[in-house]
Formats: structure tokens, sequence, C-alpha cells
């Protein structure tokens, strides 16, 4: 999988908690420590391993990169001073900071950004997120095990001349910089602390403005504390973060009531009751929360009809607005809104590529579609376990979902619910029958979705597998990649293969509707990448 250049339609998604993360030193507060809460733990804190949002977010805090977000989501330079980009933008030499470090004194150098890239595409790692390297020269032939690792595009030119070689010119290559993914690894340390490396706070090491404390690898707080190497110390305010997971939104509510977190998210029950509130923001993720059938595991999966039965036996609107009530809508393809418009008409990709079959509430069709998979496979009954997390709102969704699909005749759901860090550690297995899956936007493009459906992708594990579906994206990267209009007419013809085949079951996009003290300030959100980075924030 090749990727090519792109238009980015992130910016205009941003929503700020505040509208300046500036602080004098007469507004800010003597006690510069945040209390946030979290929905889930901490899975790994390993950046090759890492595939949920909390940990990249703990990641991002505790590390940094060639390019950092500012608060307007728009990368700038941070571990490196300066760019050069040649070869018609496939050659990236940077120069390096000489004053930065590790959080344990070590200088951070060209060899750290090295060794974490091989790392994260040297097939023994297991990376699920390695493709997002495939456009580094050879990152996917390594990968693949075709070519060793030695061969990738990013050599260390001198102790702080960085090169990197890409396969094609990306016009959101800064972006994909500023994640965690691509941020250096001390190749001492990891190698020290082995398989122990990113399993607790002790076997971390920081680039980035805070370093982790306090996290055993399974207990659910952490702290995060002002890193005091960080190159750029000067600018971040906060002495401490002390973050607390709550499965449940009434304890993260009730701790925010008693004044003891400064920020809580909210059920759609306290959404109703908070909404006109100072302090509350909707928060609309570009995220797509859906139900994966594993066709590996369960032989009637593979049957398209049947696929079909089950999308058409649930009700997204309910689910949305009965069920959850948090401001999350109803999906209308995999890819949600905020990824792109049409270079030509300026429709939202999601009207485009919209297929309303794949998203649609209707009973009596489902079971018609039933029967005719029934009558294709030979089988005459469904009896499988639907995996989920164990938050208020995953047993709530699985519930309504049991509820739907045991209305299929033959049908029967059982609920399986993990704690979040297991859970993943399931899903990324393909150790599940049933599961519900988040997919997070990392940049504002369709192609950010839909590459994890080709075949072939370090994340897709569900069997299914469509030829035209690869074609559409292969033309769509590497021979349209320079030709805006057709390139999207490939993107949307993909999208509608995908749920036309009901390759998976979109069921609502995301919303984190959040209630956050008037006094916390710098905060930003990006709806289309890790949502937090505490580096600016302060207390007023």
């Amino acid at each position: 999988m090749k990727f090519k250049p792109f238009f980015i339609a992130a910016a205009a998604l941003l929503l700020t908690a505040c509208s300046s993360n500036k602080a004098s030193s007469g507004s800010t507060a003597k006690k510069q420590v945040l209390n946030w809460s979290e929905s889930t733990a901490l899975s790994t804190q390993d950046p090759s391993l890492a595939t949920d949002t909390t940990s990249f977010q703990a990641l991002l805090n505790t590390g940094d990169g060639l390019y950092r977000l500012d608060k307007n989501n728009k990368p700038k330079l941070s571990l490196a001073k300066s760019v050069k980009v040649t070869d018609g933008g496939k050659q990236y030499d940077f120069t390096l900071r000489k004053d930065a470090k590790w959080s344990n004194g070590d200088q951070i150098t060209a060899k750290d950004f090295v060794y974490s890239y091989r790392r994260t595409v040297t097939p023994a790692t297991k990376s699920a997120m390695a493709f997002y390297l495939y456009q580094i020269k050879n990152a996917q032939a390594i990968n693949s095990g075709k070519k060793q690792p030695t061969a990738l595009g990013v050599t260390a030119v001198s102790k702080y001349h960085l090169r990197i070689k890409l396969t094609r010119p990306l016009s959101y290559f800064k972006i994909l910089l500023s994640w965690p993914l691509f941020f250096p690894q001390n190749q001492k340390f990891v190698e020290q602390a082995g398989k122990l490396y990113g399993t607790q706070a002790k076997y971390t090491v920081s680039s980035g403005p805070f370093v982790l404390k306090k996290w055993t690898g399974t207990n659910k707080s952490w702290t995060l504390v002002k890193n005091k190497y960080y190159w750029d110390k000067k600018h971040v305010k906060l002495t401490k973060v002390n973050e607390q997971v709550s499965e449940s939104t009434t304890t993260s509510y009730n701790l925010f009531q008693a004044g003891k977190a400064d920020e809580t998210l909210l059920s759609g029950e306290q959404v109703s009751a908070n909404k006109n509130k100072a302090g509350y923001h909707q928060r609309l993720s570009s995220a797509i929360q859906r139900l994966e059938l594993n066709q590996n595991k369960v032989k009637a999966f593979k049957n398209q009809s049947i696929r079909q039965a089950f999308s058409y036996a649930i009700n997204r609107k309910q689910l949305a607005y009965n069920v959850l009530k948090d401001g999350s809508v109803p999906a209308k393809g995999f890819v949600p809104s905020g990824m792109g418009t049409n270079p030509k008409t300026g429709a939202q990709f999601e009207d485009d590529a919209y297929v309303k079959s794949a998203v649609s509430y209707n009973l009596a069709k489902a079971k018609k579609l039933l029967k005719k998979g029934y009558q294709e496979t030979g089988i005459k009954s469904i009896k499988v376990t639907l995996l989920v997390s164990d938050t208020d709102s995953a047993k709530q969704t699985a519930e309504f979902l049991q509820s739907k699909l045991d209305q299929l005749p033959g049908v029967s759901i059982s609920i399986q619910s993990l704690p979040y860090t297991q859970l993943i550690q399931r899903q990324s297995a393909g150790n599940y029958q049933l599961t519900v899956k988040n997919w997070q936007a990392v940049f504002g493009d369709p192609i950010n979705f839909l590459d994890v459906y080709e075949t072939g992708s370090s994340y897709l594990n569900n069997g299914w597998s469509n030829k035209t579906f690869d074609k559409l994206l292969h033309e769509s990267e590497n021979v349209y990649g320079n030709q805006p209009v057709t390139r999207w007419k490939k993107l949307v013809a993909a999208e509608k293969v995908l749920m036309k085949s009901q390759g998976t079951i979109p069921l609502i996009q995301v919303a984190k509707p959040q209630l956050l003290k008037t006094s916390v300030k710098g905060v930003s959100f990006n709806p289309t990448g890790v949502p937090y980075d505490f580096k600016n924030v302060y207390l007023k």
C-alpha cells in the first residue's frame, strides 16, 4: 500500500475550549496541577504498539516529534529546528535541536528516529499501525519481510542531521510526523527494558513536556510530571497532571461536582442537565464506532446476505438519540464527517459516498436477507458472543445491539465485557466473534479510514477482502494522486464497495461531550487526531 498527496480539511473541525493559550504570570494560579478524567485505562506506552486513543494521548504528552501541532492543529517544528524538502517533495532533511534531551539526560539524536521507525516496521515488533509508515521508502517491503530494516529510507546523516526519503510526495507528512507513532525512541533504554518496555511507568523514557509516573501497567490512575529536561520547558505551565480512569461518567461527574476533578465526560442524561452551562463542550470527533463481524471465527459472516441482515436489524437513530443521547450521530458510512470535501462541488465525502442500504433500519428486510443467507450457506442458526469494554456507554451499546439482533430468527447474542486493555488485546489478536470497535482519524482525508480495509493492512483482521476495493485505493493513491477530482471519485467508489459488501457495520459517529472548569485555559480539542495536548494548558 502506497500513498500519494491529498488535501487536508481537518482545520475546519477545530473546536477550542479556550480562545488563547498564552498565560501571563499575573493570570496563572499558584498551583498548576490539573486533575483529568479518562474513560479507559492505558494499554501500553510503547509507541510502536499503541492502538488506542488513551495510550496515544499519554504518548503525545510524554513525547515530542519533529513537528508538534499548535493550538490550531497546525504542525510546527519542534525537535527539529529546520527542514529542507527536496526531490520534488520526496526527501526531507531535518536539523535537530542540540538542546533536546531525554528525561534520563541522554541527548536526542537522529539515530533515535532511525531506530524508532525501523523498530515499528520490523515484522517481529508486530505493530498494528506500521502501515502508516509505508510512505517511507522500503517500509512496506520491510514490514512484509521482503527487505531488512536497514533498507528503510531513514538515515542519520550525522548526529543532528536526519534524512527521510519517501516513495511519493505527501502533503500530509508533517501532520504524521507530529503523531506519537513517528516520535523517536531511545534504543539503549528500549533494549535494556526488553519486553517490559512501555508496560509500566518505570519502563518509559520521555522526550516531551511530561514524564509518566505512578502507572503500574494495570492500575487506573497515573500522573504526568513536568519534564525538567524538556527543551521547551519554559512554555510548560503545568507541574503535574493527575489522571483517573472512571468507566462510569457518574463517578467522574461526582468528582467534578465535588471539585476533585477539573474535567469529566458526560452521559446522555448528564448532557441534558449541563448543555447550557459554562464549561460544556460538545466534542464531536472524527471517529466511527462500528460492529465488526469476524469472518475468520464465524463461518456465517462470510455470507454477504447475513452481514447485510445484521446491519438492517440495527436502528442507528435509536442508538444515538434514545440510548446514548450524548451528541453522537448515526453513521452515514465508515468514513465520518470532516474527512474532506469534493474538490469540484464542495460536497462532504460522507454525502458523496452515502450508501443508504448499508446504514438503514428495516427489520422485515433483515429477516428476509437472513433467510436468504441461511439458504445460501445451509446454516440454520447463529449463536455468537459480542465482545465490548466495561464502560457504561459500551454496555449500553452492547445491550441495545443484543436486543435488536436477537429479533432475527435463529440469532442469539451473548455479551462479554472486558477491561479496556484486555479488549484491545483480544481485538488486535482477532480473538473475537463480534465486537464493537472505534476508528479515530489521524488526519482529515478519507484514505485515513479506507486503508484500514485494504487487503494486507496490519490492522485488518476480520477476514473481509475485496479486489475491487483494493484496486480503487491503489488507483486513488498511486495513479491519480495528483488529480484531485479523479482521486476523489476513486475513494468514493471504494467506500461504496465497502458499504455495499457490508465489510463492516458502521453504527455512530462518536461524540465526547465534556464539562471543563472555566479556570482551565489553553485546552484545544483535536477531532482528527490525539484529542488533548497538555503542553500549553494552564490554570487561571
